[in-house]
């Protein structure tokens, strides 16, 4: 992230309220925020500019694990964060192991999910931490 700039956040939901939602809580927290309706989109989205993280739903058109791999694949050093419904052990290892920096079962607590926002970019790619 560039010190001085706005941090981007690409919020991809589905759900329209909840996207809605979404945006509404990181709204007035300093970063920038960019849509996406589904992974396809946000595919699109991080090939014409890379966002500083992704937040995303898992279980939504074009998604799933084979989904955060591929946005692994053109952003590789970009932190995602998932967020779903319909969460259980072992799709949390498999969603890990795709690429995903952290996972969260819904309803997500608002205030943990911006702690880990905020963590991940605060912690900068070959940084001493």
């Amino acid at each position: 992230m560039t010190k001085g700039k706005a941090a981007v956040l690409l919020i991809v939901e589905d759900d329209r309220e909840m996207r809605s939602l979404l945006c509404d809580e990181f709204c007035g927290t300093g970063y920038q925020l960019r849509e996406a309706r589904d992974g396809d989109e946000a595919f699109l989205a991080v090939l014409q500019s890379v966002p500083d993280l992704i937040l995303t739903d898992l279980r939504m058109p074009a998604g799933g694990d084979d989904y955060i791999s591929r946005l692994r694949t053109v952003a590789p050093s970009c932190p995602i964060v998932v967020i779903t419904g319909f969460g259980d052990p072992a799709l949390k290892a498999q969603v890990l192991k795709a690429g995903a920096n952290a996972y969260f079962d819904k309803p997500v607590r608002v205030a943990d999910l911006k702690h880990c926002v905020q963590q991940l970019l605060d912690h900068e790619p070959g940084a001493d931490s």
